[in-house]
């Protein structure tokens, strides 16, 4: 059974043990929660039997940054993307996904797969649309597909549901059209075939193949606006409605769900989206790329998109996808997969400090209370991104004795507030 259907059936599970260690919440809140969907613990039997270690996706708990992986047809290097996996592995990914589209795609998802500890999504769509003659392939061709990567041990799948010959139309006028590369192949494939969304259609059927192996919806945005122009606009909206009613349909099978969010975003709008996504899907867990609070950061997108990601994480985003310097220009290096994951976690703790989420204050004040007694080491442990800030440190030249650092050097206010503080 699913992790659903055991919390529905009042079972504990060692996967729900675990993220209530990990998250510091009884056991039975734990439960409550991933009976209601209000939680997900995205663990496909087979990648658990390879060494997965569960994790929990929700609002109530820390917030959760993906980073994107895979190979194209203009940039296929499928050691580059192995040692992304491993920086990945290494600054704190909490997931990742598997979105390419070239290569030997089913033998690099097995790779991964193999070698990552944390959940692995895809998006099935992809592969797909790798073929020649994408326009003819058959239903049965997408929902093989979606078992294919259920059966290799993928926790999560990203299927672009709400893109129907209903919800199509209203991406006509758009600035930007259809921005979501899923989007626009189902898209392609619809109007060829003068058909509804397989994805769709056969729902139930797909919701048969996923809980087999307790892999998780990701209920995908292809209406996604791709410029603060097009955010929240009727093509969003409506595409919103029609997977909240997957969303629920998908529980009613005893299947785990999240629903995938925008995208372009103007910072007066966020609240807005998520007040939408709470109206439509209840606390069903949502995951957004950013979003991006404008349009023109072309080479620094891993910051609007952390901009983006605070507010949203504040106001319920349970899951960031990350947003790398390169977004919109190319894949990212190596460099660019650790600015972009580091950006969104620091978006992420962020929105947990203020919100007052288990163990980020007492790491805050770790660090601060290292930087007061100018405890280096002490600082890089509690730094997000503890290697840069050591780089930083030693690009200075500054004698290790002194203490200081060149920022204020003999006046530093830390040692001096130390000398007086008897006396304030």
């Amino acid at each position: 059974m699913t992790q659903l259907e055991e919390a529905r059936n009042g079972k504990i599970t060692q996967e729900m043990k675990r993220v209530a260690k990990e998250e510091g919440f009884p056991e039975k809140k734990i439960l409550q929660w991933v009976k209601s969907g209000a939680l997900i613990i995205p663990a496909n039997t087979e990648h658990l039997k390879q060494g997965l270690k569960p994790l929990g996706i929700g609002s109530m708990l820390r917030t959760k940054v993906n980073v994107n992986l895979g190979t194209s047809p203009l940039d296929y290097d499928f050691k580059k993307e192995m040692r992304k996996l491993e920086i990945s592995l290494k600054y704190g990914a909490d997931a990742v996904m598997d979105l390419s589209n070239y290569g030997d795609i089913d033998k690099n998802r097995r790779k991964i797969i193999k070698n990552c500890p944390v959940p692995v999504g895809t998006v099935p769509v992809y592969q797909a649309g790798s073929f020649e003659d994408f326009e003819n392939i058959p239903v049965d061709a997408f929902l093989e597909i979606v078992e294919r990567h259920c059966r290799d041990g993928v926790d999560f799948v990203t299927v672009h549901t709400g893109i129907t010959r209903k919800t199509l139309p209203y991406a006509k006028n758009r600035l930007t059209g259809i921005v979501s590369k899923g989007g626009a192949l189902m898209a392609k494939w619809m109007l060829a075939n003068k058909a509804e969304n397989p994805y769709t259609e056969y729902f139930d059927e797909l919701c048969e193949i996923v809980r087999e192996y307790d892999t998780a919806f990701s209920l995908g945005d292809a209406l996604r606006p791709g410029s603060t122009h097009d955010a929240t606009d009727k093509a969003q909206i409506e595409e919103l409605k029609v997977v909240s009613r997957q969303a629920k349909r998908a529980r009613e099978l005893g299947v785990q769900v999240m629903i995938e969010g925008p995208g372009h975003v103007p910072l007066n709008q966020i609240k807005k989206n998520m007040d939408l996504k709470k109206k439509y899907a209840g606390e069903t867990p949502f995951y957004v790329l950013g979003p991006l609070v404008t349009d023109i950061g072309a080479g620094y997108d891993h910051i609007t998109g952390a901009i983006g990601g605070a507010l949203a994480a504040y106001y319920g985003t349970a899951f960031l996808c990350y947003v790398t310097p390169s977004e919109h220009l190319g894949l990212p290096d190596e460099t660019g997969v650790r600015e972009g994951l580091i950006a969104s976690r620091i978006a992420g703790h962020a929105a947990d400090l203020a919100l007052g989420k288990k163990g980020t204050r007492e790491r805050n004040d770790r660090m601060s209370k290292a930087r007061f007694n100018l405890d280096w080491p002490g600082m890089f442990r509690e730094a997000l991104d503890g290697d840069k800030a050591c780089e930083y440190r030693k690009r200075s030249g500054v004698n290790k004795k002194s203490g200081v650092c060149t920022m204020c050097g003999q006046y530093c206010p830390m040692k001096a507030t130390k000398k007086f503080r008897g006396k304030l």
